[in-house]
Order: structure tokens, then C-alpha cells, then sequence
């Protein structure tokens, strides 16, 4: 039996996460909410193995746009853990895009 891969968020990527929360939250009560379960729904389907999504940035930085959301998981998988070092915001300036080398 396979386990699945130990998820580790970068403490960059968790305030990206929060201040996204924060921000949702003053244009709708309860649509931070539904972000953060949009965003862990991404999560779990990394954790699940359903997808290997692009390598987008040497060495193995891969990304995962999110539908509802205009945000991008970057992040860094092997077989036993899932590294996320951002959660960007598309609307931002993709110089400003973080990764594990910056």
C-alpha cells in the first residue's frame, strides 16, 4: 500500500494564503471560507496522486492553476512529500512569483 506524500506549506506561502483569505473575506463574508476549502480541495488532489501538472521552472517546479480562483500553486513533488512555496495571485506581476530558489 502507498501513502500518501506528507504536504509541507512554506510559511511564505501560508501568509500568501491568509492575507487571500483576509482579502475574500472584506469583499464577501464567508467567500475567504470557500477559498480556503477550494484551495484544500487543490491539496488533496496533489496529495492523491490524480495529476502530475507541468514542470514549469527548473529543477522540478511545477504549477497548478486554480479555476475559481485566480491564484497558481507553485510547488515541488517527489513520492514521499509535496512542498508548497506559493500560492500566487495571477493578478500580480509573475516577476514577483516565488519559488523555492528565490
Amino acid at each position: 500500500m502507498v501513502s500518501k506524500p506528507i504536504l509541507f506549506i512554506d510559511i511564505e506561502a501560508q501568509k500568501e494564503i491568509d492575507e487571500a483569505i483576509e482579502y475574500y473575506e472584506t469583499v464577501r463574508e464567508g467567500l475567504g471560507f470557500e477559498f480556503y476549502n477550494y484551495l484544500d480541495g487543490y491539496f488533496k488532489t496533489l496529495q492523491q496522486n490524480k495529476a502530475q501538472f507541468q514542470i514549469k521552472r527548473k529543477p522540478i517546479f511545477r504549477e497548478l492553476p486554480l479555476k475559481r480562483f485566480p491564484y497558481v500553486i507553485i510547488y515541488e513533488h517527489n513520492y514521499q512529500e509535496i512542498y508548497i512555496y506559493s500560492v500566487f495571485n495571477t493578478n500580480q506581476n509573475p516577476k514577483h512569483k516565488k519559488t523555492g530558489i528565490n
